[in-house]
């Protein structure tokens, strides 16, 4: 069994990604290996929801987040009175993340101020427990980037999908 990191931009989607990512989940999910990824929105929620669907449980996921569920839930509920994301991605991002917490399959990290240090390291645990990564490099982001950079540092086997939106 091979755990292969699903990484990619949180700000933008569009249906061809998220048809793209649902594909890549399905067929790891389909054919007995595990998923790994960083509970964000976008690229994240998406495969975390399609391996959810098709029943994936602890032996197929495995999602890291850079503090506690409480912590997370939180900061992204914060954003949302910012304005960064809707009160509805807060909302179904922490609803997906307590359903990932129920089947033993959310990584927490000890993390209590969430910034791009802490998101960066949470790519660092994720590659240390993927075998291949494969990036929906959405926009160049920076993140996506520091991911792809890592597991080519881990020289696991890599597959890039760059999209501008």
């Amino acid at each position: 069994m091979k755990w292969i990191a699903i990484a990619g931009g949180w700000r933008k989607t569009n249906s061809q990604i998220e048809e793209q990512v649902r594909s890549a989940a399905k067929n790891i999910i389909s054919r007995g290996d595990g998923i790994v990824s960083g509970g964000a929105l976008g690229v994240d929620f998406i495969a975390t929801d399609e391996a959810l669907s098709l029943g994936a449980g602890k032996n197929q996921l495995k999602i890291f987040i850079p503090s506690t569920l409480e912590t997370y839930s939180n900061h992204y509920l914060r954003r949302a009175e910012e304005g960064v994301i809707t009160k509805e991605q807060a909302s179904a991002l922490i609803f997906q993340l307590e359903k990932v917490k129920e089947i033993s399959s959310l990584v927490e990290g000890d993390q209590t101020i969430l910034n791009k240090e802490s998101y960066f390291n949470r790519i660092t645990k994720i590659i240390e427990h993927s075998d291949e990564l494969i990036a929906f490099h959405i926009n160049n982001t920076e993140g996506t980037q520091d991911t792809i950079n890592k597991a080519n540092k881990k020289e696991i086997p890599v597959k890039i999908f760059s999209y501008s939106i």
